[in-house]
């Protein structure tokens, strides 16, 4: 059965740091491409970041410098390292995975993360 299973959300301040952990089953980690989406309320689902096979990251402009994903193969989980934490950062977080061969895409189920000021 693949599940997609993520951790790690909570509340904080303004200018805190929070870690988002996700861990996929059901295919080889190795050859999984992983990302986090965010969803805040009224709001579109939004890409925040992605690393593929080779720990190739990416990120959308407004996390740039402040948040970091990670990925250890031995641990079969990837991270979403998030400091400098603000408000418009609240938002439903989501592990997406996608196997680099092919075949559906798997969502978690969201963890919230809420900055207060």
């Amino acid at each position: 059965q693949v599940r997609v299973v993520e951790s790690g959300g909570g509340s904080v301040q303004a200018g805190g740091s929070l870690t988002l952990s996700c861990r996929p089953t059901g295919d080889f980690f190795s050859v999984l491409t992983m990302a986090w989406h965010r969803q805040a309320p009224g709001k579109q689902r939004e890409l925040v970041a992605s690393i593929n096979t080779r720990r190739s990251a990416n990120y959308v402009d407004s996390v740039k410098g402040r948040f970091t994903i990670s990925r250890d193969n031995a641990q079969n989980t990837v991270y979403l390292q998030m400091s400098s934490l603000r408000p418009e950062d609240t938002a439903v977080y989501y592990c997406h995975r996608r196997n680099i061969f092919g075949g559906p895409d798997y969502w978690g189920q969201g963890t919230q993360v809420t900055v207060f000021s």
